[in-house]
């Protein structure tokens, strides 16, 4: 038998592999979206058959990807730590530093409340060890740092903050606004946390 009629080999094996490669990672993609939207909308317990039916898939198809509930969360969990993170520098590379944090502290409300959705699920798991613990405080507190930083560089922001105080009033906005239900009050007191953070004033500079 002659080599151009020998089995395929190498990357030429693989390449019949790779549009059902890409539409596996299509529906994983489509799976987590539909996760974010089910759970940030609502704090009960959201059946898996119906984020499936949102992401346009079947059961089986979400199974595939995430075997159990604690799987589908432990991921997008995960997927969207990383962004609120990495949102930090990219941000800082398009605003001023005072603007990126405040638009950075509009992401981190939206991973709060997303969150919330997975509460029980991520509870049981971390408990359980069948969720890994991640270092979700100081990841976000060193997001915080950043800023902080770039903005008492550009003298826009305080210089004498700790980032974790910064991170336990952020905490204490989204905990407090869900357990009164006003949702609404959210902006208005990142604005305020934002404006407590810009150096004072002196009389001249009024």
């Amino acid at each position: 038998m002659s080599g151009s009629d020998s089995p395929a080999t190498g990357r030429n094996a693989a390449a019949p592999d790779r549009p059902a490669r890409a539409d596996a990672r299509r529906n994983r993609d489509r799976l987590l979206a539909a996760a974010r939207e089910a759970f940030a909308a609502t704090p009960d317990t959201v059946p898996l058959d119906a984020i499936a039916r949102a992401a346009g898939v079947g059961i089986g198809t979400l199974y595939r990807h995430f075997p159990t509930r604690e799987a589908l969360v432990e991921a997008l969990y995960a997927a969207e730590l990383d962004e609120v993170v990495s949102g930090a520098p990219a941000l800082l590379a398009e605003l001023e530093p005072s603007a990126a944090l405040r638009a950075w502290m509009t992401r981190y409300a939206e991973f709060f409340k997303i969150k919330r959705g997975m509460s029980d699920t991520l509870r049981a798991g971390w408990a359980s060890g069948s969720i890994a613990t991640p270092a979700t405080r100081e990841r976000i507190t060193a997001a915080i740092a950043e800023m902080l930083r770039s903005g008492a560089e550009a003298g826009s922001l305080r210089s004498d903050v700790d980032p974790d105080d910064v991170t336990m009033m952020l905490l204490g906005v989204f905990l407090s606004t869900t357990a009164i239900d006003s949702p609404e009050r959210v902006g208005p007191l990142l604005d305020l946390l934002v404006d407590a953070l810009r150096p004072a004033q002196g009389p001249n500079d009024r």
